[in-house]
């Protein structure tokens, strides 16, 4: 399911960058592209919703955009050569991700950031043996031998009864 959405996501990113005439913070499709990821991962499209806390936006997109023109700018020649789009794409992504998990306040925020197509704080989720509904009440990461991953803690519904399962996540 991850991967699907990955995939998605990169096709639909992958079709913002190839505007790009040079990678110039001068340029008009330089200038578009960045804009338009930014407005992507800002606001919720389809199955896929930001991530960012609105109170982050306007300092993710300056310090963000700062940070990506200077990894743009200080490229060695040999470098510059082997690029493409989807490089940019990646690196530009990887940047915002990592702007953004410094200028949130909570744990919380920043396992969504980490991990944001997984279940959130607030999120319904039907139990799979019983089909009833359940609202997500806490989470936080746990490391078990190797392994990292997402717990939850869910209420019922129905029943108010409180129940955990947990997500394993795969290394960055």
């Amino acid at each position: 399911m991850e991967e699907k959405v990955s995939e998605a996501i990169c096709n639909d990113l992958t079709n913002l960058y190839l505007m790009i005439e040079e990678l110039n913070p001068a340029s008009e499709s330089s200038k578009e592209m960045i804009e338009e990821t930014f407005k992507f991962w800002f606001t919720s499209n389809h199955h896929i919703r930001s991530p960012f806390p609105e109170y982050i936006h306007d300092k993710l997109k300056t310090e963000g955009t700062e940070k990506f023109w200077h990894w743009a700018l200080n490229l060695k020649p040999e470098a510059e050569k082997e690029l493409n789009e989807e490089i940019i794409a990646e690196r530009l992504e990887e940047i915002i991700f990592e702007t953004a998990l410094k200028l949130v306040l909570t744990e919380d925020e920043k396992i969504t950031i980490r991990y944001p197509f997984l279940p959130r704080i607030g999120d319904t989720i039907n139990a799979k043996d019983t089909n009833e509904a359940s609202n997500v009440v806490d989470r936080w990461i746990v490391k078990e031998g190797d392994n990292e991953y997402l717990k939850v803690t869910l209420s019922n519904n129905t029943t108010n009864e409180k129940w955990e399962t947990k997500f394993e996540l795969m290394p960055s």
